[in-house]
């Protein structure tokens, strides 16, 4: 299975927001106007959904946030869906969603991380359509850095197009935006420098190429292992073509993503990668196991390049992913960058 392509986006088209996990509540909801406005400015029209309720933890009861999911996919006038932001529990999504409905219809582009991740890569590995992993609705007005793209960047390209992105060399740590107190807020306070690293023991240059695919570990680690979480189809149809994986540490301190990545390589989802890309992470250390050491703990064995700091997740700026693009990735002294072709 080669992934298919939504159509690039053009300016006057319809973008769906749902919430498939947690909505917005009344402390965020001036952010959330501030962000669909910004897409009005940017030459889109703009459909909110009705589950968006932030009262708990979920906008609406599963059975609600998945048919207003579906509707959105499968309605060929909403050309992209994007939601507010992730939250905790978009599994429960899983079993509602028609996943043979999606693959027989028209792609529609859906964006977003954190929990979102949950329902991207089931969508890219269930029903062949590229998925976008990168900033939410609410993280979208922020600027970039110029050597990473934004996802209208990739969602507008043309077919073929190939991306380039590579390493902002700063990012913001340990500090965030009150949005209740400045909601129109559009750049970042950098106040953290450092670029890609390699956590293997590997000394020769990185050059890798696979099919992308991946995202946040606390969330995938569910759902790998089960029928929505195999990335078999994307290896070709010899099942032997290469994968380029990417994960981020949301939150989790560093024994329980241990544990879930040692869970995942048990899986399969690291069969036939040929390199592995770290998201920089704020997520805690242990006394006896730090992140970095996490992931080697874990995955060292696979005996492919590990490259870390990735501006891939939860700490800004963030680089868009494609879920299912050709990627290659560079890493050495000289140079390191990562292309993905839309397309």
């Amino acid at each position: 299975m080669h992934p298919v392509f939504p159509a690039p986006l053009q300016h006057g088209d319809l973008i769906g927001v749902t919430a498939p996990s947690s909505g917005v509540g009344e402390r965020e909801r001036r952010r959330l106007e501030f962000a669909i406005e910004w897409l009005r400015d940017k030459g889109f029209r703009v459909e909110v959904g009705e589950c968006m309720d932030g009262t708990g933890h979920i906008s609406a009861p599963a059975s609600a946030r998945a048919a207003e999911l579906m509707r959105m996919l499968l309605d060929p006038a909403i050309r992209a869906v994007i939601p507010p932001w992730g939250g905790e529990t978009a599994i429960d999504l899983l079993p509602l969603l028609d996943f043979d409905a999606l693959a027989g219809a028209e792609p529609t582009w859906f964006v977003g991380y954190s929990d979102v991740s949950t329902l991207l890569t089931p969508l890219t590995l269930r029903s062949g359509w590229a998925t976008i992993h990168g900033p939410n609705l609410m993280d979208t007005p922020y600027e970039l850095p110029e050597t990473l793209a934004s996802w209208l960047d990739i969602v507008m390209a043309p077919r073929g197009t190939v991306i380039r992105q590579s390493p902002a060399n700063l990012h913001r740590a340990n500090d965030h935006d009150d949005w209740s107190v400045q909601p129109d807020v559009t750049t970042h306070n950098w106040t953290g420098t450092g670029t890609w690293r390699r956590l293997d023991a590997g000394l020769e240059p990185v050059d890798a190429v696979g099919r992308l695919i991946g995202g946040c570990i606390e969330t995938l680690a569910n759902v790998v292992g089960t029928p929505f979480g195999s990335p078999t189809l994307l290896r070709g149809g010899s099942g032997q073509e290469p994968t380029l994986v990417y994960l981020e540490a949301a939150e989790d301190n560093a024994f329980d993503i241990c544990r879930n990545l040692h869970g995942m390589r048990l899986a399969g989802f690291f069969d036939g990668a040929s390199a592995i890309l770290i998201g920089r992470t704020a997520a805690p250390d242990m006394d006896s196991l730090s992140q970095d050491e996490a992931v080697v703990d874990a995955l060292g064995s696979l005996g492919v390049p590990i490259v870390a700091d990735i501006e891939c997740g939860h700490v800004p700026p963030q680089m868009s992913l494609v879920n299912g693009a050709m990627a290659r990735v560079v890493h050495s002294d000289a140079e390191s960058y990562l292309e993905q072709r839309i397309g």
